[in-house]
């Protein structure tokens, strides 16, 4: 059940992803809007992830596991019958919302019923994987229902989905008895509903002023607007966080290295994984005329290989330990994004994509599992939730970040090569940019891994 969420939450990224060409020509969708129908999704999942985990911990994770999977599924079936961007948008915020409620719910059941630490690790394990398997799932299915129906059905495709979730949720989670009533209500008074919005609506304002640089310039009214708004929400976060009497992450679980490292860690993959499918995804698409279902196929053996890395981790560690892992995993990666910055406008896919595509995937598939280990390892199980929360916002808040940065520098670089070699070359120049920064990203978690103790048990002591 925990697994089926978390294929529910990655699937919807992946998916989307490519039908967003046939959903900007089918709504009339702007450059900046199709970038949004993704940051719309991971900023509302990554700002209320961690308010969701601390009211998962309150209120009981089987209440707000079955709240997210009627939100989502809702949000779906609105998204799919979208009329115009308004609509679409705001669908795609609420669903973010529902995902919010189910990401760190399905980690921390996890994480809190397995107390045997080699149990808890192929739970975590499988947990892992079947991210991988949604971001396989997501590339096929995104690829087959937008080319032989249409982008609606990448939305639609949710509904069964989140049915079959409420239902084995209902059947397999019994509800907990009740227990000091007027304790809980006490405790639940003190949820931190303003970190959340602040947290959210600052991670929000600051990707809305990257996105709108490319095209307004950093001196216009609305980037400056969007920054300066960032900055006081985030700041009034860290203050509500810091005076707070009931804060969404406890301050004790930032003396854990593990988690200090990890998160972060989980921030530049983040970033890494949404801005290299979606110019990959574009790249194909846009400059070499794919349709989605062979743009989708394409794509494939980039999450297949994950997912075989991903395996293949679980017993690495042993071998090699976290740190190196991580740090091999770094390097792969950056090495298959500087690869895809050679590109040309006109290429041939067995030469010039499926290699680094196939070493991407073994980067990322390498990092996923030593990562998770890292951010929840030696967390109380009272805390269990924020933690697995705080995870799983670092993915999604870097996701937005790090896609509204990239979009913004790829479209800066197309605008000022413009006329050098024609449109489609000056397209092509903007996504090696973009790999390029992509690339040296990675190289900084590659190194930032090495933070870790060096010994083998080093998630573990963190």
């Amino acid at each position: 059940m925990s697994c089926l969420a978390q294929f529910m939450v990655v699937l919807d990224s992946a998916i989307v992803t490519l039908a967003l060409p046939q959903m900007r020509a089918g709504l009339g969708l702007s450059t900046s809007e199709q970038q949004w129908v993704l940051s719309g999704y991971l900023i509302t999942l990554g700002g209320f992830l961690l308010l969701a985990a601390r009211a998962g911990d309150l209120f009981g994770r089987r209440r707000l596991f079955l709240f997210g999977a009627v939100v989502f599924t809702a949000a779906s079936l609105a998204g799919g019958l979208a009329t115009g961007p308004a609509m679409l948008l705001a669908a795609r915020i609420i669903q973010g919302t529902g995902a919010a409620a189910l990401a760190p719910t399905s980690l921390s059941l996890i994480t809190a019923t397995h107390a045997n630490e080699r149990q808890r690790q192929r739970a975590l394990t499988l947990w892992s994987i079947m991210g991988g398997l949604a971001g396989v799932a997501g590339i096929v299915l995104g690829g087959v229902l937008t080319a032989e129906l249409n982008w609606r059905w990448v939305l639609f495709i949710n509904v069964p989905l989140g049915i079959a979730l409420l239902v084995a949720t209902l059947v397999a989670l019994l509800p907990a008895p009740a227990r000091a009533a007027s304790a809980a209500r006490a405790e639940r008074m003190r949820l931190d509903v303003a970190g959340a919005l602040t947290a959210t609506l600052g991670v929000g304002a600051l990707t809305y002023g990257l996105s709108q640089a490319s095209a307004s310039g950093w001196g216009s009214t609305s980037v400056v607007a969007g920054l300066a708004c960032a900055g006081a929400l985030l700041l009034a976060f860290v203050v509500i966080e810091v005076t707070g009497s009931r804060p969404l992450i406890p301050p004790a679980l930032f003396r854990l290295r593990g988690l200090r490292v990890g998160n972060l860690l989980m921030l530049c993959m983040g970033a890494t994984m949404t801005a290299a499918f979606f110019f990959l995804s574009l790249y194909l698409q846009e400059a070499l005329g794919y349709s989605a279902l062979r743009a989708g196929l394409a794509l494939l053996p980039t999450t297949v290989v994950m997912v075989v890395a991903g395996l293949a981790s679980s017993r690495l560690i042993a071998v090699a330990g976290p740190r190196l892992l991580l740090f091999a995993g770094g390097l792969i990666t950056a090495a298959a994004l500087a690869w895809l910055t050679a590109l040309p406008a006109h290429s041939a896919y067995l030469v010039h994509i499926l290699g680094p595509a196939l070493l991407a995937g073994i980067g990322m598939g390498l990092m996923l599992l030593p990562t998770t280990l890292a951010s929840t390892n030696g967390v109380p199980v009272r805390d269990a939730g924020a933690a697995a929360g705080l995870l799983n916002s670092a993915r999604q808040v870097g996701g937005a970040l790090g896609l509204a940065a990239l979009v913004n520098i790829a479209a800066t670089a197309t605008r000022h090569d413009v006329g050098h070699a024609g449109y489609l070359a000056s397209l092509v120049h903007g996504y090696h940019v973009a790999f390029g920064v992509d690339a040296v990203i990675m190289i900084a978690a590659g190194l930032l891994a090495l933070a870790l103790p060096a010994t083998r048990r080093s998630v573990k002591d963190a």
